[in-house]
């Protein structure tokens, strides 16, 4: 696979949180889900999303798709100074100041929550939240940024937001999958749109994919992550001498690619451990390892914890 598949491979939402926010103003909500990962659209009026630690508010705008990533908290409200009103927890239970549960008195029918019925001044905001790293994976919640934002300038996030302003309010069987699925590719739309943009602030490795020698090399890790890889071999492949590849190869990615090559198959065991009925053996041989042992070493060694112990944890 290319970087890119590599990177995108990843969300899989299961279940996902999904809600459509009927809000009149002054609004704010504080966020404190310790989800990894949300993704934010307003389909009327705007919002400002306020992360913690003094950093600029960042305005969404009608059609404008927000991704924030966790699990750190955050507000989002109609304006940056308007005082928390909600503040919604672990479980998507949300409460007042006073400490009252309003989760199910501010219901306004399926998947929908506020203070009131949709009228002119409302906000109407979407919003999707996966729920455990597992659904992302470890690559991609590492390269991005904690709010990334893409405005409303194409037309695939209008028909997928259409779609799931739709989907949003039916409850039929199957529903579930539906609405993962979509809130699945409208994420994989925001990050292809971020990475493809100059000056985007992608990761490292994913702007080397350009590069007529570390691009090859890259991709050849990717697509067979299991071989015995050497950097003589991945050299020779490039064209290139061994050292000019290993001084290449550091400077536009920022580790060696033995190094490269050992993050990226513990990314893809991370991954793969979440199959039920995967085996560490059987992670290890699909990743590059002779044998359960030598990738819990390696696993234990980077993460500080075994697959299995990883596994559990999930």
């Amino acid at each position: 696979m290319d970087t890119l598949t590599g990177l995108l491979e990843g969300p899989k939402a299961r279940g996902a949180f999904l809600l459509k926010s009927v809000l009149n103003p002054p609004w704010s909500l504080r966020i404190e889900d310790r989800a990894p990962l949300s993704v934010v659209t307003m389909v009327h009026g705007e919002a400002w999303l306020v992360p913690d630690g003094g950093a600029d508010p960042v305005r969404i705008a009608p059609g404008d798709v927000a991704v924030v990533r966790g699990p750190d908290p955050y507000t989002v409200a109609d304006a940056p100074d308007t005082p928390v009103q909600i503040t919604v927890g672990p479980d998507q239970r949300c409460s007042t100041g006073t400490g009252e549960d309003v989760t199910d008195t501010m219901a306004l029918g399926v998947r929908t929550w506020g203070d009131g019925l949709q009228d002119v001044g409302a906000s109407v905001m979407l919003s999707g939240t996966y729920q455990a790293p597992s659904e992302i994976g470890r690559r991609l919640l590492g390269a991005l940024p904690p709010i990334l934002v893409t405005p409303a300038q194409d037309t695939t996030y209008d028909v997928l937001i259409r779609l799931l302003t739709e989907e949003m309010s039916k409850d039929e069987p199957g529903q579930e999958i539906v609405l993962d699925r979509l809130l699945d590719l409208l994420l994989i739309g925001v990050l292809r749109a971020w990475l493809a943009a100059p000056d985007s602030g992608a990761p490292a490795w994913y702007r080397a994919q350009g590069d007529p020698v570390v691009g090859p090399a890259l991709r050849m890790l990717h697509e067979n992550p299991a071989h015995a890889w050497t950097v003589e071999e991945l050299a020779l492949k490039s064209g290139v001498s061994r050292a000019s590849l290993a001084r290449r190869f550091t400077a536009l990615v920022g580790e060696p690619p033995m190094a490269y090559l050992t993050g990226w198959r513990l990314a893809l065991a991370a991954d793969l451990l979440r199959e039920p009925d995967a085996t560490v053996a059987t992670v290890a041989h699909r990743v590059g390892y002779s044998s359960a042992f030598a990738l819990s070493t390696a696993f234990k060694r980077v993460r500080g914890m075994s697959p299995q112990e990883y596994r559990t944890s999930l």
